[in-house]
């Protein structure tokens, strides 16, 4: 929220979100259900021609395991999280929307803090591709994000004034 307020342009975000998936047709695309004021990528998974899954943490310091998502209704997970029920299958993305609180050029990103995406970004790319793409408004863009030898890098960061390729 505090992004919108700022002066983040959902509609715009959304635009430059699905040009970034077009690619990505056929792909399976784990997306999220946004909280915290995160940019929503909603409209875009609702998109995507091609199954979509979202995260479910499954313990702590692990990571994390995807559900199909059919645009059923969600239960509740644990950080305040929402994901498909147990009934929906297990599936492995190929490309990754994913969340974030701060980005910069070279393709680092903050988080939240448990480590779940670069622990899930690191097994999905040990056993074959996976693109992670961040999405963000462009005011959470920063200087410089120290990157320590565990975290993954983004692909690509799709914000609500285009698309960045990471340098690198």
């Amino acid at each position: 929220m505090a992004a919108r307020a700022a002066g983040g342009d959902g509609d715009a975000l959304t635009r430059h979100l699905a040009a970034a998936l077009a690619p990505h047709r056929g792909k399976i695309l784990a997306g999220y259900w946004p909280m915290r004021g995160e940019p929503d990528p909603r409209p875009a998974m609702a998109a995507h021609d091609g199954p979509v899954c979202l995260p479910v943490v499954p313990g702590k310091a692990v990571p994390l395991v995807f559900r199909r998502w059919d645009g059923e209704a969600l239960v509740p997970g644990p950080f305040g999280t929402s994901h498909p029920p147990d009934s929906q299958p297990v599936l492995r993305p190929d490309v990754l929307i994913v969340p974030l609180a701060g980005f910069d050029r070279g393709g680092n990103r903050i988080g939240y803090g448990g480590g779940y995406y670069d622990r899930t970004l690191q097994l999905l790319r040990e056993t074959g591709d996976a693109t992670a793409i961040g999405l963000a408004f462009a005011v959470q863009e920063l200087p410089a994000i120290p990157a320590d030898p565990f975290d993954q890098p983004l692909d690509l960061i799709v914000t609500d004034r285009g698309l960045i390729r990471p340098l690198r």
